[in-house]
């Protein structure tokens, strides 16, 4: 493309709107210039959303399909929530952003919300889900050499193995996945790794200079695992004995995903600081936040961290709206009750490759055997219309947003059995 042709573009867009360029494009267009053009960081399937609604979306050819990925559960309102829309809508009309020099209204009203929300006493909002767990290992860290007394430059952080918490470098640091560790070092220290689901092996590496304990409540990108009963117990109390920080990456969990608000009330287990995003976004935008005790949160001084967007007015509202739907529709109970139907119609499907079917709510994971062409399955779902891929573990995740009804969780059955059909 010449600077002519570019120049061209741009003029197009400004006199005619960005629609128009966007819905030329044809869907193989579309995938042929984001393969030429974008890093090949991801390895999408082969299709093109040009719309969605609900739990429904769309390709150019107008084939519907039910997303089951449902952004990682970043969509749980589905697609186009009315009420979340209208609320970024109206704000687009006021303020959008800007700068944390100053007070809105909006971030008021938005950490008082999470506060509420959540039964925390502080929160500090961000925009991604990597930027949250970035922020509770900055505040867990000056925690322990502040609070705590840990040796500066002493303090470790301990995870599970096969976590999932993001993609900066501090992060993959402490991945299991070696894809996600190959070509990126040198990496942060401070990280001690220990089986998940194995509150022997956790107790065993608490030391004086353990400053926090982070895990998710339910491993999903691991493979929708989930540990055994009295474990997220038993953690909160190893945390309390030896003080130390208990940190839930709820990311991926939290916000009804699984049931309840948040994963770790399936038992008596409240974290001290609680990693949010995804859904706090509203399938609008990047919203994220640490929430927690006020004692670990006021370490934080002037100039301690930061984020340019984090808290701005227009986040702050779509985030605030998505809490009051998820409330005021009992998103919860809806979650588990489906969830609930989803695992016993999945569980009840007689076909020869599936191994395993597990999960809390609407997060449940599908496991076929070793040896079961996964690739080939990938394709038998899109083509029965079904968005799903595969985690680790030959899992394929079922997140569909949180709205869906029988019919759907029916429907999602019944193209769930054609395509493990095509590959039995």
């Amino acid at each position: 493309m010449n600077e002519t042709t570019t120049t061209s573009l741009w003029q197009q867009m400004w006199e005619h709107g960005l629609r128009e360029a966007v819905e030329r494009l044809s869907d193989d267009d579309a995938m042929q210039m984001t393969e030429r053009y974008g890093a090949h960081n991801y390895a999408p399937l082969p299709v093109n959303i040009v719309r969605a609604k609900g739990a429904l979306v769309y390709d150019g050819s107008g084939k519907e399909y039910i997303d089951c990925i449902g952004c990682y559960s970043a969509v749980a309102h589905g697609h186009l929530s009315e009420f979340i829309s209208r609320a970024a809508k109206e704000q687009l009309e006021k303020i959008t952003l800007i700068s944390r020099a100053v007070y809105t209204s909006e971030m008021a009203l938005l950490v008082k919300g999470l506060c509420d929300y959540t039964g925390c006493e502080m929160a500090c909002p961000m925009n991604t889900g990597a930027e949250a767990v970035e922020t509770a290992i900055k505040l867990a860290r000056k925690w322990a050499y502040k609070v705590k007394g840990v040796p500066d430059g002493e303090a470790e952080i301990i995870v599970a193995e096969d976590n999932f918490h993001g993609r900066t470098t501090t992060i993959v640091g402490f991945s299991t996945e070696e894809q996600y560790r190959d070509g990126f070092g040198p990496f942060t220290p401070g990280f001690t790794i220990v089986p998940f689901a194995d509150i022997g092996a956790l107790k065993a590496a608490i030391t004086p200079n353990t400053a926090a304990v982070m895990l998710e409540p339910i491993q999903a990108e691991g493979g929708v695992v989930i540990p055994p009963d009295g474990y997220l117990e038993a953690v909160r109390e190893a945390c309390t004995e030896k003080d130390v920080l208990l940190i839930w990456d709820e990311i991926q969990t939290g916000f009804c995903r699984t049931g309840k608000r948040f994963a770790w009330q399936h038992e008596d287990a409240p974290g001290d600081l609680l990693c949010l995003g995804k859904a706090l976004g509203g399938g609008v935008m990047p919203v994220s936040a640490v929430v927690g005790r006020r004692d670990v949160l006021e370490v934080f001084t002037p100039g301690d961290h930061g984020s340019t967007f984090g808290g701005n007015p227009l986040g702050a509202v779509v985030a605030l709206a998505a809490m009051a739907e998820m409330e005021v529709k009992d998103m919860c109970e809806n979650s588990a009750r489906m969830g609930s139907r989803l695992l016993k119609s999945l569980r009840s499907l007689e076909h020869e490759c599936i191994e395993d079917v597990r999960g809390r709510g609407l997060l449940v994971g599908l496991e076929v055997y070793e040896g079961t062409d996964t690739k080939a399955l990938a394709d038998a779902f899109l083509q029965n219309g079904i968005l799903t891929k595969e985690t680790r573990s030959r899992t394929f995740r079922f997140a569909p947003p949180l709205i869906i009804d029988e019919a759907t969780v029916d429907e999602i059955i019944r193209r769930t059995s054609d395509a493990l059909r095509a590959v039995s």
